[in-house]
């Protein structure tokens, strides 16, 4: 495997942008950031969560702490492929990220099939302190899209994405099916995300301000999770009220 980030601690925010949006801003961006080298990417994730959906309806409640484990890899894996397992926690409005890394094969058989994961890590106890605190944690929805990322020209610290073909699915949970299942996005959408470690830089926040481009609050997992119980596909749906809690608690901005 090669060298990778293992731990991430930054502020992440997010945009809906319409086509004709995107490529004035694509414009602007061409003084402050550039593509890095992979260009365009196919990401490819399978969120683990209870069989009620747990994590992602404490997430939907907007909390102050809430966390997510989700297996991720670039482009279509194959058993030896490098895979990474993730823990991400948003606390206060900060993202933190913790992950380790292992072949697929071998991340299917720790995640799916209780294994030993290849080598001991700090960061791999805390995954399987949260496998033990959440009883039940299983693969329960593939999110995946086509990502444009982007970096700093003078700070290599701002990230700068653009996801489109954002899709989910509940079955088929394996990365090895690609970026297939029901679209998120309406035709022409894409979410950009903004990745900073501290304040917004001042240009950016200029340029954003004069394209009318102004933040939301968009959870992949979350807009496929409503977009399930919406349609009544849950083996066991919450109640009603629960569902409309969810909505009054920030989900509507998903669901529209």
């Amino acid at each position: 495997m090669g060298i990778f980030q293992e731990i991430f601690k930054r502020i992440e925010i997010k945009y809906l942008l319409d086509e004709t949006t995107y490529r004035r801003l694509r414009e602007r961006l061409e003084n402050i950031a550039e593509v890095d080298r992979y260009g365009e990417s196919s990401i490819l994730n399978i969120y683990y969560d209870t069989p009620d959906y747990r994590l992602i309806r404490t997430s939907l409640e907007k909390p102050d702490y809430k966390e997510k484990l989700r297996l991720r890899s670039y482009n279509i894996p194959t058993k030896e492929s490098p895979a990474f397992i993730e823990i991400k926690k948003k606390y206060d409005g900060v993202v933190y990220k913790r992950r380790i890394d292992m072949k697929y094969g071998e991340a299917l058989k720790y995640l799916n099939e209780g294994a030993e994961a290849p080598k001991d890590s700090q960061i791999k106890r805390e995954i399987d302190y949260m496998m033990s605190y959440y009883q039940g944690l299983k693969p329960m929805m593939a999110i995946s899209y086509d990502r444009i990322a982007m970096f700093g020209k003078e700070d290599p610290e701002l990230r700068i994405t653009f996801d489109r073909n954002i899709r989910y699915r509940t079955d088929k949970l394996d990365l090895r099916y690609g970026n297939t299942g029901k679209d998120i996005l309406k035709p022409g959408q894409r979410l950009m995300e903004v990745k900073i470690a501290g304040a917004m830089p001042i240009e950016l926040a200029r340029i954003f301000s004069e394209l009318r481009i102004y933040p939301t609050s968009f959870s992949k997992y979350g807009r496929g999770y409503v977009d399930l119980i919406s349609k009544e596909e849950v083996r066991k749906p919450l109640a009603i009220h629960d569902y409309e809690t969810i909505k009054e608690k920030g989900a509507v901005a998903y669901a529209g």
